[in-house]
């Protein structure tokens, strides 16, 4: 890991187990888990806002109302709306994606949850993922929340990640290890 990853996850690290502490202290942790899951799309799906947390053309002042009117408009719960003011006043958005996956595996690790990443060639039904956390909670022995990514460059099949465990059936990665069996063969 780079020197600017790991201060950037210690930073997030910190300021998750804050709120995390202080939601769990109001018996609020369903309330922070919806606000993460509307920051982690709002992440996704808007370039400006990825913009607003990540460049410094903004001053301090702009970003921490520019971030505040967001999370009011979203209707983030008070500490958290809070804690990205604060965090827009010391100069620390730029680590809103490390904050939101530490504050994810606080939770999970709350609900007794592991996160299997899963990435597909093509997407799954409801019934397809619900099958395959069963399977998976069979084999880890604990809840499993499953979330899908899509690369159809996979053709077929499946990589699913959890933990510090992968486990990779796609056709690609078979076709692959076909095409270095044959260079040692020929």
């Amino acid at each position: 890991m780079s020197e600017n990853a790991s201060i950037s996850a210690g930073i997030a690290g910190r300021y998750a187990t804050a709120i995390f502490e202080l939601a769990k202290e109001e018996k609020a942790l369903p309330a922070i888990e919806g606000d993460v899951d509307a920051l982690d799309a709002a992440l996704a799906d808007s370039e400006d806002f990825r913009n607003l947390i990540s460049s410094p053309i903004y001053a301090r002042d702009d970003q921490q109302a520019a971030i505040t009117a967001i999370a009011k408009e979203m209707k983030l719960s008070g500490n958290l709306t809070n804690l990205l003011a604060l965090m827009a006043g010391k100069r620390r958005l730029f680590v809103l994606p490390q904050l939101i996956g530490a504050l994810r595996g606080l939770i999970a690790d709350e609900k007794g949850e592991v996160t299997a990443e899963v990435t597909a060639a093509r997407s799954l039904t409801k019934a397809q993922e619900d099958k395959l956390a069963k399977t998976l909670k069979s084999q880890v022995g604990k809840d499993v929340k499953v979330n899908v990514a899509v690369d159809e460059s996979l053709i077929g099949g499946l990589i699913v990640k959890v933990g510090s465990k992968m486990i990779d059936t796609s056709i690609a990665s078979k076709l692959a290890n076909l095409q270095n069996t044959m260079k040692e063969v020929g």
